[in-house]
């Protein structure tokens, strides 16, 4: 059978990472075809509506702009994007947040075969997700409760906005959530990941729970949190005092 490749472009400022992440694409992703590169975003926008990739592997930082400039200015195109970054802990929290794919630098082989098995089975399934969206509208909003959170599910992916999450609940491997409506997501994450891209309003209550300080309906000192769909959070030790400071 013959292999379908996933017609791809590298964005990237920097030519020796180009030509690592050439090497390793040719080497462990054979299914990958790279049919452009650029070095910033003034080559990157009309290089992606001319050859309008299905991958495109993009450097966060770069000159005259940065990652986020090139969806927005390729917002009417649709491709799966493999963000490549130094750390930054402001660009990871956004990527968590809309459950981006993404490689930090020095390039992990390991987690670049990952990262392009789960795209290369999206475009087979036809499950391809415009996160790129996401990423945009996350990035002008300045209000992080309006933002957007994408939900991994066992079915695929669910948006929601934070302020409509109430609470969330460790659940093994999973992590239960809770909102305002009254539904309840099953998210294939760990509570831990949401522990780390939640901002503020959000403060981990115990080693099981996070909550949303904007549904606390009352607060006792036997160490119980009432919400305002009257679920009753125990708040251990370790989390008391950090909860209670966002009430003085």
């Amino acid at each position: 059978m013959t292999l379908q490749k996933i017609k791809s472009v590298i964005v990237e400022d920097e030519a020796a990472a180009r030509e690592v992440l050439k090497n390793y694409l040719s080497k462990y992703c054979p299914q990958v075809e790279i049919i452009g590169e650029a070095q910033n975003i003034k080559e990157a926008v009309p290089l992606l509506h001319d050859l309008q990739p299905q991958l495109v592997f993009l450097d966060v930082e770069m000159p005259f702009g940065n990652a986020f400039d090139v969806l927005e200015a390729c917002k009417d195109l649709q491709f799966e994007t493999i963000f490549v970054t130094a750390f930054s802990e402001y660009s990871l929290k956004a990527l968590n947040q809309s459950a981006a794919y993404y490689l930090l630098k020095p390039i992990s082989i390991e987690e670049l075969v990952v990262a392009v098995n789960k795209v290369h089975q999206q475009i087979l399934n036809h499950e391809v997700f415009n996160r790129n969206k996401i990423i945009i509208e996350n990035f002008r909003e300045t209000k992080p409760e309006k933002q957007q959170v994408i939900l991994p599910t066992l079915e695929g992916f669910e948006v929601v906005k934070m302020e409509d999450i109430v609470r969330l609940r460790g659940n093994g491997n999973f992590t239960d959530l809770y909102l305002s409506n009254g539904s309840k997501k099953m998210v294939c994450r760990f509570l831990k990941h949401f522990s780390e891209i939640l901002p503020f309003p959000f403060l981990r209550v115990h080693k099981s729970h996070i909550i949303n300080v904007n549904f606390v309906k009352s607060y006792n000192k036997g160490g119980y949190i009432v919400l305002y769909d009257d679920a009753e959070i125990e708040v251990s030790a370790t989390y008391k005092e950090e909860f209670l400071k966002n009430f003085k």
